[in-house]
């Protein structure tokens, strides 16, 4: 079943050679379509990429664009490092033929429900937790998008009766059309990627595209928190259901204390005692709310949400603790890219901590990743490009116990070193790890690698 388009014999092509663009073509081959590979850089080696497609079939096309390609090719696909103001987009805008990106593309082919995830922070907690609850009550159950599972990779598997939980990035929702989740949630916005989106306006009004073709039939899970998710919920399309920690919505879960409530708007009832879960912080306590709220509106009893709540452990690199060296605790947090995530991880943090931070400059401020240090962080540890920005930032609110370092090795000396029994070390970044690193999964992995090591 084919949800809009029939590529059948059509002319694709995929801009990208990387997780998700090889994907893209392992699709498109077995729906029939003709396939074009195409990368800016014209230093790959065909070889290479031949490698990775392990037996797809692409016409592979390197460096400058051919212009003659404009007028054969029916779709382009791209991947999300792409911009949609890049100029080869803008050329296939102007030609009039549709640019779809992976999750477009996936959901084509999905033929099930969808429930899909975004929001700056908490991400891929929520979508590993959903995505657990719903697979307690349904086997027929996919976890895909930025949680490193490429929806393409699973499309062609899924049934009428299937789930896909999704998590959906801002980059991903920029290329959606027909996209129609029976569940959306946005956990929450704040400023993230401005070097792509410019401002906070298109960031946001990006993100709420995940409920755009969605009715009254559909529900919406939105921050009851969140200013701009309170602002949206007034005009948003869906029905919308609410998760608040610290204010308590008409309709939706919140915070009694310790226990996590829902209410239908009539009654209330007690869900959970945060005691009895192994997600620690306050914001671990929203994702579960807004997780409860999700898996509630695709009609999963309440017993198995709770028995798999309780179960459910950290992601790995999401505070994830890693190892106890001379009484001195060592946790992984390569996830928080940002600021704001990072703040999430200190707050949650409860000994005195060395922080390591830095990474690669993607227009962030780091005033209120330095306003989170008090009382929680003793020592800053920095590395990347951002290094001297963050303690310039630092030392403007007075705090000066910083040291820099050259690698992530040399930052986990330095740290085992300064570190004395009963600290914490946390690696908590702020920043994206590009520039030194593949992606935050390989510096989370070196990180614990240079801690067992210690």
């Amino acid at each position: 079943m084919v949800r809009n388009m029939d590529l059948n014999n059509k002319n694709v092509m995929v801009v990208g050679t990387g997780i998700s663009g090889i994907g893209a073509v392992s699709l498109l081959n077995q729906v029939g379509a003709i396939v074009y590979l195409y990368d800016a850089n014209e230093n790959l080696k065909e070889s290479d990429i031949e490698k990775k497609l392990s037996g797809n079939k692409a016409t592979i096309v390197l460096g400058a664009f051919p212009e003659k390609l404009l007028d054969t090719i029916d779709l382009l696909v791209i991947s999300p490092g792409v911009p949609i103001d890049s100029e080869l987009v803008v050329k296939f805008n102007q030609a009039n033929i549709p640019v779809w990106g992976e999750v477009e593309l996936a959901y084509n082919y999905d033929q099930g429900k969808v429930a899909a995830i975004t929001g700056t922070n908490g991400k891929t907690t929520t979508t590993a937790l959903v995505g657990s609850i719903v697979r307690a009550y349904n086997e027929q159950t996919f976890v895909v998008g930025n949680i490193g599972n490429s929806y393409t990779k699973e499309a062609l598997h899924t049934t009428k009766d299937s789930v896909t939980v999704a998590e959906i990035s801002s980059f991903q929702l920029e290329t959606v059309h027909e996209f129609h989740p029976v569940v959306s949630a946005i956990l929450n916005i704040t400023p993230d990627h401005l070097n792509r989106h410019h401002t906070m306006e298109c960031y946001a009004q990006t993100k709420e595209q995940v409920s755009m073709n969605q009715n009254k039939d559909d529900v919406c899970v939105l921050n009851y928190d969140d200013e701009m998710l309170r602002d949206f919920g007034k005009t948003c399309r869906a029905s919308v259901v609410w998760f608040g920690r610290v204010n308590k919505p008409t309709i939706g879960a919140f915070m009694q204390g310790d226990m996590i409530c829902y209410t239908d708007g009539t009654g209330t009832e007690e869900v959970l005692d945060v005691k009895d879960m192994n997600l620690i912080g306050a914001h671990n306590y929203e994702n579960v709310m807004a997780a409860y709220c999700i898996a509630k509106a695709l009609n999963i009893p309440k017993d198995i949400i709770v028995d798999t709540i309780k179960k459910f452990k950290a992601v790995e690199h999401r505070i994830e603790y890693v190892a106890t060296k001379n009484d001195v605790m060592y946790y992984n947090d390569s996830k928080g890219t940002n600021p704001e995530a990072a703040v999430k991880a200190i707050e949650a943090m409860t000994r005195p901590t060395i922080l390591i931070g830095g990474g690669y400059d993607k227009g962030s401020e780091f005033d209120l990743y330095v306003k989170a240090f008090e009382g929680k962080v003793k020592l800053l540890v920095l590395i990347g490009q951002t290094a001297d920005k963050i303690a310039e930032t630092a030392k403007k609110y007075g705090f000066d116990a910083i040291i820099k370092a050259e690698s992530l090795q040399e930052v986990v000396d330095i740290c085992a070193k300064e570190a004395q029994s009963g600290d914490a070390v946390l690696l908590s970044p702020a920043c994206a790890s590009w520039g030194m690193f593949d992606n935050y999964e390989q510096r989370g992995d070196l990180f614990k690698q240079y801690v067992n090591a210690l």
